[in-house]
């Protein structure tokens, strides 16, 4: 049977909403087609709203969460009607990310779901990430899911967003952890310099590696521990931000480029992947890819555009279809928690 989905996808990295429309199909294996796309960039206001959430009172941040899940809402409502969508089972929303400190026991993505049925009048499943917090597990990665179950031809799939991740089968069980940031820094770093984002690593091949700089970050705990592991904005303003404030910014960006590059590539080679899909922004960073090429000898396959940017919307829709068919969507061996589940809140 034929089950049509919209996925929402906001990311640490401020870039946009992403909005994913699929139809999955089961047959012997999962199957999908992706057949609307769009990103819809954030007003100043919007991106003002949602970077300095983090910094909001108890009573600001649980109006901002009802407004954004309205707007998210709208936003749908206005897509479905462009592109005038049909026979929509539901709506998966992933939200955006405040905090995110598992260890502590709690995870927040704001955009109430329960707001976006109301704008739509569809049936919502949001909130993915909260249950596998609570049982002890990281509440990140999801995607390895749709990476086993949508995209088998790969050995592995690695994520080029705010945060570099990767999913891959090691010893018969699908495992999968953050390696480390990637655009939440490129970005912060371009924006000093004038620009949105690192456009191709670009003003990155204009800088110096400052090796004092490159051996701090390179020596960071978090490099060292055993997956799962996450990471989130919390981390990068305690350790990333503070070394780079006396660094020219083209340095900067320079040596993270090279920082990002080597992390990436110490686990591709730890695992001896054969073949490795890259998507999100990162993807089209191409001094990056060049220097993670330069390092190993994977066959690195860039996709088409449709899954460069939409595979996390995509793989949230799927991630919904599953939730609303009571089936796991959440592996245990990806996230540590205590055992595979069904997560998600369906409204």
């Amino acid at each position: 049977m034929k089950t049509l989905a919209i996925g929402l996808m906001s990311g640490t990295s401020l870039d946009g909403l992403d909005i994913c429309f699929a139809e999955f199909e089961k047959q012997d294996r999962w199957t999908f087609q992706i057949l609307k796309t769009e990103t819809l960039p954030y007003s100043e206001n919007w991106e003002n709203k949602l970077k300095n959430s983090i910094r909001l009172s108890a009573e600001e941040l649980l109006e901002l969460h009802s407004e954004y899940g309205f707007y998210l809402g709208e936003q749908v409502l206005q897509f479905i009607k462009k592109y005038q969508l049909e026979n929509i089972s539901l709506i998966a929303s992933h939200g955006h990310t405040v905090f995110h400190q598992p260890q502590r026991k709690f995870t927040l993505q704001i955009g109430d779901g329960r707001a976006i049925k109301i704008a739509t009048g569809l049936p919502v499943v949001y909130d993915f990430r909260s249950q596998d917090v609570l049982m002890n597990g990281n509440g990140a990665p999801l995607v390895p899911i749709g990476d086993e179950l949508l995209f088998p031809a790969y050995n592995a799939c690695l994520n080029l967003g705010g945060f570099s991740n990767i999913s891959l089968t090691s010893n018969g069980k699908r495992i999968a952890f953050d390696i480390a940031p990637v655009n939440i820094v490129l970005n912060k770093l371009a924006q000093q310099l004038g620009k949105g984002f690192d456009e191709h690593g670009n003003l990155a091949r204009k800088g110096k590696i400052n090796e004092n700089l490159l051996d701090q970050l390179n020596s960071l705990d978090f490099y060292r521990q055993q997956h799962p592991k996450s990471l989130g904005i919390e981390w990068c303003n305690q350790y990333i931000f503070p070394m780079l404030e006396n660094i020219e910014a083209l340095d900067s960006l320079a040596t993270f480029t090279e920082h990002i590059a080597r992390q990436i590539s110490n686990v591709i080679n730890e695992y001896e992947i054969k073949d490795i899909l890259f998507t999100g922004g990162g993807a089209y960073n191409s001094f990056l890819v060049e220097k993670i090429k330069a390092k190993t000898k994977s066959n690195i396959i860039i996709p088409e555009k449709e899954i460069i940017e939409y595979k996390e919307a995509l793989i949230f829709a799927f991630m919904g279809v599953l939730k609303m068919n009571n089936e796991i969507n959440v592996l245990s061996s990806t996230t540590g928690s205590t055992a595979d589940h069904c997560s998600g809140i369906l409204v």
